[in-house]
């Protein structure tokens, strides 16, 4: 019996690792807030909570909050997730972006499916 669940105890341990490996590591808002530019034009996900969507024909605009501040969030290609939803999002910071009338700055330009 002792072995059983010790087998069952590594078997999870080794899905777990395997799950996290295939999660790129999030950021926390705050810090991309205090150095922006450290993180300008490159790769990097954040995750949180969706405080605030718009879109139109799955492109859009979105606002995640992680506890530690929020950010918005341009999906060209992605579709827009609705209010409350726990995203992580993967895309390129750029300086500023326009949509709906409205220009935004530092937004996560999303450049891979959500998670």
């Amino acid at each position: 019996m002792q072995k059983k669940n010790a087998a069952l105890a590594v078997a999870a341990i080794l899905a777990s690792m395997l799950l996290l490996a295939g999660c790129p590591p999030s950021l926390k808002i705050a810090d991309i807030q205090k150095d922006p530019g450290k993180y300008m034009n490159k790769q990097i996900t954040v995750g949180g909570k969706v405080t605030n969507s718009y879109g139109v024909m799955g492109m859009g605009m979105f606002q995640v909050n992680d506890g530690t501040g929020s950010m918005w969030v341009l999906s060209e290609n992605y579709g827009v997730p609705g209010q409350g939803t726990t995203v992580a999002v993967t895309g390129q910071l750029v300086q500023t972006a326009s949509f709906g009338g409205k220009s935004f700055s530092n937004v996560l330009r999303e450049t891979k499916p959500r998670k």
